[in-house]
């Protein structure tokens, strides 16, 4: 393995929000309490002046560089981030949080509520993009950080670092923006909710109770094919696959 590559890496959990002092989101509903799944790599200087926040799109997680420690997985922008690297971890505090919503161990539909002691499910209350931010601002100050050096983030990690340069420009020095927008168009609106469509659709969707049960997995599967094609324009699409023919057509 390269000397310059992270090693074993630990997910952290910070719960925060606890009722009556829930976070109140863009909606006007509230949630809490909050737990926020991240990871940190390298070290917090003295003045708290070299912190990164990574924003991660869409289907990532917290894991975005080193080794998991649990089940050895690479980080997804492990290229970028280690001793030496692009984001050198000699020299910056990075942080990677899970987006409120995002399940994968921050507070999201998968949840329980307490409330109910059951899964939110459907009952889960609308995320936005200024919501996550709002979470992860609590995260940074949990930290005792004033300022962050950089936000950076691509796609739907981009809109979170557009988000935080609006939202708290006094916290942040500097972003970097990567493949993405600062709204919608009716079209890519459009897609999505076909894209949402064809999870509904799966039998195993049970109208949004598959916990515990049979996960609605051929309708993600639909719904990732349709979202990939919007990644790419008509142009890398030909240079990439032109019009040969699979292995299943030859």
């Amino acid at each position: 393995m390269e000397t310059n590559n992270l090693q074993s890496i630990a997910t952290q959990y910070f719960t925060c929000c606890q009722p009556p002092n829930e976070l109140v989101l863009k909606s006007g509903e509230k949630l809490g309490p909050i737990t926020l799944a991240y990871e940190t790599y390298g070290k917090l200087n003295k003045d708290k002046s070299n912190a990164i926040l990574l924003l991660h799109a869409l289907t990532m997680d917290t894991h975005a560089a080193g080794l998991n420690k649990e089940d050895n997985r690479p980080g997804w922008w492990d290229f970028m981030i280690g001793p030496g690297k692009a984001i050198d971890t000699d020299k910056y505090f990075i942080i990677c949080s899970n987006v409120i919503g995002g399940c994968k161990g921050s507070t999201g539909p998968s949840s329980v509520n307490p409330k109910t002691g059951k899964p939110y499910g459907l009952s889960f209350p609308v995320i936005t993009i200024r919501d996550m931010v709002a979470a992860q601002k609590l995260l940074v100050e949990h930290f005792g950080i004033k300022r962050l050096l950089n936000v950076a983030g691509g796609s739907m990690g981009g809109n979170q670092a557009l988000e935080w340069s609006v939202q708290y420009p006094d916290m942040v020095q500097s972003a970097i923006i990567i493949a993405t927008n600062y709204r919608h168009n009716a079209q890519q609106i459009a897609l999505q909710v076909v894209g949402r469509q064809a999870v509904m659709s799966d039998p195993d969707w049970q109208g949004g109770d598959y916990y515990g049960k049979t996960i609605p997995a051929r309708g993600l599967a639909l719904a990732r094919m349709i979202g990939h094609i919007t990644y790419m324009s008509e142009k890398s699409m030909d240079e990439k696959f032109g019009r040969k023919l699979t292995k299943k057509e030859k």
